[in-house]
């Protein structure tokens, strides 16, 4: 079997990276996606410490600001590179990454940018999305149908409940055209008819914000997905964590513990 695990990190200062990591190093899960990298000093230490500990790491430069996407692997990544997703209208916010598993694996980590009601950030959203779909549609048969997308997609499914207003075709547009693409749902897949939420606003209701799809070839090897609330709870950010499980086969890394204080645990 072969674990992803997907959180928003919050563009996490040093002293939360710190916590953050203690974290994941001690998670089972040989695939990290994590969304809002920034430039600072927290996700800087995040990186650097699993590179240090042997872990792969696929991180697009944040660029003026933005916030990011980073995969970070105790899976050997494969000397094919991916195809690039430069032409996505923000390319700091996708990172993809070809693993050596069997079957083959690709991950991408998406961060779509959240907006208010404003036109300037609603338009850049809209663009984001419509460039990360062509993206999506114009990659190699093997790599879209082996393809594992994950990450903070800052949109809700037109069935949500509660189905919050304010929400636009669009938004809603982009967890269709995936279905209809042929990527599976995987909590949904799942849990059908279970009501999960990643983030939870100001009143206290619930937001589906963060995912797992998967390639059609990929499907039935999905055993679970799993959203999991500690991190919230224990606020090493607002948001909960998803994780995948697929009956995937893999050689990991000969990593060592990212935090420094001791071997890996095995699983």
């Amino acid at each position: 079997m072969v674990t992803a695990l997907t959180v928003n990190i919050g563009a996490a200062s040093r002293v939360r990276a710190e916590l953050l990591l203690r974290w994941l190093a001690a998670r089972p899960e040989e695939i990290f996606l994590l969304t809002e990298t920034s430039a600072g000093a927290g996700t800087t230490y995040l990186l650097e410490q699993f590179r240090a500990a042997g872990y792969a790491v696929v991180h697009t430069p944040d660029v003026g600001g933005e916030r990011g996407a980073a995969i970070v692997s105790r899976i050997p990544l494969v000397q094919e590179q991916p195809t690039s997703f430069d032409g996505v209208s923000i390319p700091c916010r996708v990172a993809m990454a070809a693993l050596d598993t069997q079957p083959r694996t690709w991950f991408l980590a998406v961060y779509v940018p959240s907006r208010d009601r404003g036109q300037t950030k609603t338009v850049r959203k809209q663009t984001f999305i419509a460039s990360l779909l062509e993206a999506l549609e114009a990659l190699p048969a093997e790599q879209h149908d082996h393809l594992v997308i994950g990450g903070d997609y800052n949109v809700i499914a037109a069935d949500h409940d509660p189905l919050h207003p304010g929400f636009l075709p669009f938004e809603f547009a982009m967890l269709a055209t995936l279905e209809a693409r042929g990527f599976l749902d995987a909590h949904s897949h799942c849990s059908p008819g279970v009501h999960a939420y990643s983030w939870i606003g100001r009143t206290g209701d619930g937001y589906r914000y963060d995912y797992f799809h998967v390639g059609p070839t990929l499907a039935g090897l999905v055993r679970s997905c799993t959203y999991l609330h500690e991190t919230r709870q224990e606020k090493l950010t607002d948001h909960a964590a998803v994780q995948l499980v697929m009956d995937v086969k893999a050689a990991l890394l000969p990593c060592t513990d990212p935090t420094g204080s001791g071997e890996l645990p095995l699983f």
